[in-house]
């Protein structure tokens, strides 16, 4: 997210209350399939409005090395939804590294390999918990566009001039395997849109010495969905939604009002902030043996003015934009989300 917070948030605002707005990225913590034998035993983790980051401390409870793939997934980009919405992604959608993902083990930075998928995701995608959609995500259709010489990318530029140079057989069996759709029927020489999503996974080989102690860290951009935001006090409607999945209490609900109320240069008073919805997938942490031994959650919401908000009990405030919450022998039951609301910049 922002190189600027309220730069960004303004450069793709729009209207929190209906499908617009802009999309982004849920983030999640690294996985291993399951094992009984590694414990997380420590976790602390940062997130902040453009910027996550995480260092674990496992340990390998065993009298044998474990070996496996350490796996950092990406949740789907819909390419269809990259065509009709403003999108919170880097400028530069060709690279390879879209979030500049990094990783060190023991304080040394580590080779990362990067996958990409491209998958035809279920109808009801949106509607899965999100651990579940990353470990299933949808039809791979990866060697289907490589059949058609098709690059798996979010440029859409690129892709377009790769959909438009194909003859019409190829699109017409694209059509047919619902790959792809015309942009308008009835007129073929529009071209095509694509149906597919792309996943790209970070991942590395990784060894856990028997009885030992390993210290994994990595760190990536942000890139979370948000919009234009409006607010009721008390709540109602569409604001009774947010309340519910951000826990939003009275007095932060009085908070918020006040941060994005304001007098128009006509004299009246209107009620109109941004926001970001930050979505971090917890659960992926009961992949390893038990519980997390100690888990430190640091929040920052970027700006003074900001107001924050999430469904977590003991959150402590440590600074002027930080929060903590601490917890010791802990399963996630649910994952997280995250409300940061800005005033307008006027």
């Amino acid at each position: 997210m922002p190189r600027s917070l309220l730069a960004i948030l303004l450069l793709f605002a729009a209207p929190a209350f209906a499908n617009d707005g802009f999309g982004g990225l849920t983030a999640t913590g690294l996985t291993f399939g399951q094992t009984a034998a590694v414990a997380m035993e420590q976790e602390d983790l940062f997130i902040g409005p453009d910027r996550i980051r995480v260092d674990y401390v496992f340990r390998n409870t065993s009298a044998q090395d474990v070996s496996g793939e350490v796996i950092f997934p990406l949740p789907p980009i819909p390419l269809q939804d990259l065509e009709n919405e403003d999108w919170n992604l880097p400028e530069d959608r060709s690279r390879e590294n879209l979030v500049n993902f990094t990783a060190t083990v023991e304080g040394k930075p580590i080779p990362v390999a990067i996958d990409r998928l491209a998958v035809i995701e279920p109808e009801n995608a949106w509607e899965q918990p999100a651990a579940t959609r990353y470990d299933t995500p949808g039809k791979d259709v990866t060697a289907r566009l490589a059949a058609y010489d098709l690059p798996l990318t979010i440029d859409l530029d690129t892709l377009h001039a790769k959909l438009n140079a194909l003859p019409p057989t190829a699109r017409a069996a694209m059509i047919a395997e619902g790959l792809a759709a015309e942009i308008d029927p009835s007129d073929p020489t529009q071209g095509l849109f694509p149906l597919w999503s792309i996943v790209l996974r970070y991942h590395w080989p990784q060894v856990f010495p028997a009885g030992t102690a390993l210290h994994i860290s990595h760190a990536y951009e942000n890139h979370p969905s948000g919009g234009l935001f409006v607010w009721q006090q008390p709540p109602e409607g569409y604001s009774l939604d947010l309340q519910k999945q951000y826990c939003v209490d009275a007095g932060t609900s009085k908070a918020i009002m006040k941060a994005i109320t304001y007098r128009d240069t006509d004299g009246t008073m209107q009620s109109i902030g941004t926001a970001l919805y930050i979505a971090y997938v917890l659960r992926t942490a009961n992949s390893w043996a038990g519980p997390i031994g100690h888990f430190r959650l640091t929040l920052d919401k970027g700006d003074v003015r900001n107001v924050i908000s999430l469904c977590a009990q003991g959150v402590k405030k440590t600074g002027p934009t930080t929060f903590v919450v601490e917890r010791t022998n802990y399963a996630p039951d649910r994952d997280l989300d995250i409300l940061i609301v800005s005033p307008p910049q006027r």
